[in-house]
């Protein structure tokens, strides 16, 4: 069987870096061709990156990358800014985009999942490719059946661009399918620091917290008369996100359309 052809955007990031060195260790069905950033073209990525010379370069634009060098699946880990009109590019050239990157809108997701189904071809995005993160988000909906009283902490290192995480976004969205609204709290409860009861979704809120030192973390606490839950998750490192790329890239040739979620290729 042919090998899956990857593409890279954003490989000097943290996420891109470590993204480039799955794919070109799983040398039986990947095979990296090359990397996109607006800054660099035309040195070698591995060089860049550290890891020595692979013999695949970066590229400044997207559209010659792909038209260059042809791959099968674009991996997109860039910023939020940026992400939706590489996946529309993507697309368009018949290239299925996975993507790693958060703060699409519904109306952009479906408005992608047309475009897909326009050029046949399928796409991934995922709010976590870490594979207990998702576990963790499954576990938290079946728990909001029984116990629906519900909030979410989320914590992430200090350079990321939104919050709450598309992690806790997709948690909440999770937990609102199998639960009522239900407004918690004291009805007469006021905050005298703006903001300190967190943002509200749904009757619930989910807080964001922001440090150096953080990597990805989320704890969903539930409480009902006389106990509490907590499920949390943590991903120590960035190779955590590893796997579900690796599934994702593999996964995305069988689909036509846009998959939300890594739960949908899990299950």
């Amino acid at each position: 069987m042919a090998k899956i052809k990857v593409a890279v955007a954003g490989p000097r990031g943290r996420m891109g870096s470590e993204a480039v060195k799955m794919i070109i260790k799983d040398t039986e069905h990947l095979e990296f061709v090359c990397g996109i950033d607006p800054k660099y073209a035309g040195g070698d990525v591995g060089v860049t990156i550290g890891i020595g010379e692979i013999g695949a370069p970066f590229v400044s634009d997207l559209r010659e990358a792909l038209a260059i060098h042809k791959p099968d699946v674009l991996v997109d880990l860039t910023t939020p800014h940026v992400v939706k009109q590489n996946m529309r590019v993507a697309i368009e050239m018949g290239v299925r985009p996975v993507v790693g990157t958060t703060g699409f809108t519904p109306e952009d997701i479906e408005e992608l999942d047309k475009l897909c189904h326009a050029n046949n071809v399928g796409a991934i995005i995922a709010p976590n490719f870490a594979i207990g993160a998702v576990l963790m988000m499954r576990f938290a909906q079946e728990a909001a059946k029984y116990m629906p009283h519900v909030e979410i902490i989320e914590q992430h290192h200090d350079q990321k661009l939104d919050a709450p995480s598309g992690t806790a976004v997709k948690t909440a969205e999770m937990i609102q399918a199998v639960r009522e609204e239900l407004r918690q709290g004291h009805p007469d409860e006021k905050e005298t620091i703006d903001g300190a009861r967190g943002g509200y979704y749904g009757g619930f809120r989910i807080h964001s917290v922001r440090l150096p030192g953080l990597v990805a973390h989320q704890e969903v606490i539930f409480g009902a008369v006389g106990q509490t839950l907590t499920i949390r998750h943590d991903s120590i490192n960035r190779e955590s996100f590893m796997p579900g790329i690796n599934l994702s890239v593999k996964k995305v040739m069988e689909y036509t359309g846009l998959v939300y979620g890594l739960e949908n290729i899990m299950f």
